[in-house]
């Protein structure tokens, strides 16, 4: 069964990356304890001077719930959480120097108070996206591409762009790769889909259902499939037999489809770079050959 052998949904969210895991838990869950990872999210310094009662009551739920949320992230228990907020606030703190942690665009912030939080959101995203992404899985991923007879992409809106990007990548080392943003097109390429070819389904809510269902009819040939997702325990993210997470910083002006790419495409840079070194050789004369074939087309 697809994601039967994965454990990044249940597995501990070590002190390097448990606001990332929540960012991508959140969406997911319960009214209450979505409150309760808002309160945590929105200052983790002081969530983790919080007794459990206070944070309880921060957060307009119980004791019970907070522990529960705990023990969804993997921890042992809130004095576990508070040690991991308390650490990680304070990497976060060294990062940024004098800049406030979480800060986000104020109505009279000047451009380079914009410049400085927008860049700086970009670059945690992928910090945290790199601590995030499952070796496991990355392996995984990379071993089903780089033997795949087809590899079909399938992304739309926001993820549609992501989706051409990694088409593209693949197509100049080789491999024959199709990228899909409209559902029937995705739905037909999957119809003709066998257990020699990949899906890869992009979504960084992962409750797509245009991409979900194109998962799933390929799935149900027998094709081997793949997630990019910022939320593991989503739909999709459950459906696939490696999943790719991608962590985003969310910030005012920025919904999903600004925020979240920026860290899907760096891990679309080290999915291709790993599977064009799987395939070393061929990718190298491939590489050079595109290369060639378009060097007249440049400007001097």
């Amino acid at each position: 069964m697809p994601g039967a052998s994965r454990d990044h949904r249940a597995g501990r969210a070590e002190e390097s990356n448990v606001l990332a895991v929540l960012r991508g838990l959140k969406p997911t869950l319960v009214p209450s304890k979505q409150r309760v990872a808002a309160a945590i999210l929105r200052d983790p310094g002081r969530a983790s001077a919080q007794t459990i009662s206070e944070l309880a009551v921060a957060a307009e739920t119980s004791e019970a719930t907070v522990v529960r949320l705990c023990r969804e992230l993997g921890l042992r228990g809130y004095r576990e959480l508070r040690v991991a907020l308390a650490a990680e606030a304070a990497r976060e703190r060294e990062r940024r120097g004098n800049r406030e942690v979480g800060r986000d665009i104020g109505r009279k912030d000047d451009l380079a108070r914009i410049i400085e939080t927008v860049t700086y959101a970009d670059q945690q995203a992928i910090a945290d996206s790199a601590r995030l992404l499952d070796r496991a899985a990355l392996a995984k991923a990379v071993a089903l591409i780089a033997g795949g007879r087809r590899i079909d992409i399938v992304g739309v809106g926001a993820s549609a762009v992501i989706a051409l990007d990694l088409h593209q990548k693949l197509h100049r080392i080789g491999l024959i790769a199709y990228a899909w943003h409209d559902v029937h097109s995705a739905l037909t390429a999957a119809a003709l889909s066998g257990p020699r070819d990949v899906a890869i389904g992009i979504s960084h809510s992962g409750a797509t259902s245009d991409t979900l269902d194109a998962i799933r009819e390929s799935a149900s040939h027998g094709a081997k499939t793949i997630a990019l997702t910022g939320v593991p325990s989503s739909p999709l993210g459950q459906a696939v037999d490696a999943c790719l997470v991608t962590a985003d910083r969310e910030m005012t002006f920025r919904s999903g489809a600004t925020a979240s790419r920026i860290a899907a495409l760096s891990v679309v840079d080290v999915l291709f770079v790993a599977v064009a070194q799987r395939r070393y050789d061929d990718a190298i004369l491939a590489l050079d050959a595109t290369r060639r074939a378009v060097a007249s087309r440049r400007d001097a």
